[in-house]
């Protein structure tokens, strides 16, 4: 099969591209591959001929997003209503990416893909306008919602991921304030990555939770790295409000899988398990 994969150079790209050896892959890269850029994506896009292009590109600073929102929707709406277009025109599958802030946390239990969203900030509500677009201008395509993705490869916007600043921040001693009312799944982007190889072997088209199994905190996420590395450096759980970020989050966006288990894809890891592979791959805890 014929992908293309924007954003090849990013946590979820890389493993992306491991995944798919087997196939006939086109890495894209920014800036030579600008989602901004409609002509530009065309002019790339047409020679290649791809059958599915699989968009990882994002604006997902999510506090910077609340004094940029015109570079937020710029990219994660209008870029991606342009490839939706180029889909339909195309006819390529469009598999795009989307975040769990899309909900508001009021619901206090996993989310599945029919629960309504209800999001709180700039960045959420740019990523569901960039989900609708999907949704209304291309039948096939794969909305993929994850969370908390983790990863060996650096995101170029974002850097190192959770785990990584964790660590760095501990190995300065460092007392570690960490967030311990916000509930969510955190995902091994290498499992996210083969479910969404899974997920586009298939005509079964749509919107898909694809998450790690089970809830914890931020501060439990720490808590248990550290406890799996055998450290025990000062952490100190606080809440959401002592960080006086400028964006707000749910304080519960953990989700369910429902429709992917509906179609039998293969099961996620818990979230723990998932952390565990990660540390090993690492090489910092023995296999």
């Amino acid at each position: 099969m014929r992908i293309a994969v924007i954003g090849a150079d990013g946590q979820l790209g890389t493993d992306l591209i491991k995944s798919l050896a087997g196939d006939e892959v086109f890495p894209l890269f920014y800036p030579a591959f600008d989602v901004t850029r409609p002509d530009g994506m065309r002019s790339i896009l047409e020679p290649l001929r791809p059958a599915v292009v699989i968009n990882t590109a994002a604006f997902h600073r999510v506090d910077e997003c609340e004094d940029d929102p015109q570079s937020s929707f710029l990219v994660n709406s209008i870029a991606v209503r342009d490839l939706a277009l180029l889909a339909g025109e195309m006819g390529f599958v469009l598999v795009h990416f989307s975040t769990d802030y899309v909900f508001d946390g009021q619901k206090k239990a996993p989310y599945i893909e029919s629960d309504p969203p209800n999001p709180l900030n700039v960045y959420a509500v740019s990523k569901l306008a960039g989900e609708f677009f999907v949704r209304a201008l291309v039948e096939k395509h794969f909305l993929i919602r994850s969370s908390g993705l983790f990863g060996e490869a650096s995101s170029p916007v974002k850097g190192a991921n959770f785990i990584d600043r964790m660590i760095f921040l501990a190995e300065q001693g460092k007392t570690l304030r960490i967030v311990n009312d916000q509930w969510v799944s955190p995902t091994l982007t290498v499992e996210l990555a083969a479910g969404t190889s899974e997920l586009l072997r298939t005509d079964q088209y749509g919107l898909y939770h694809l998450t790690s199994e089970g809830q914890c905190t931020w501060f439990q996420f720490a808590q248990k790295a550290f406890s799996l590395l055998g450290r025990r450096p000062s952490l100190e759980p606080v809440d959401s409000r002592t960080f006086a970020a400028k964006a707000r989050r749910p304080l519960y966006s953990v989700l369910e899988n429902k429709r992917a288990r509906e179609i039998g894809l293969k099961d996620f890891s818990s979230w723990d398990e998932a952390l565990s592979a990660y540390l090993e791959r690492k090489g910092l805890i023995p296999r």
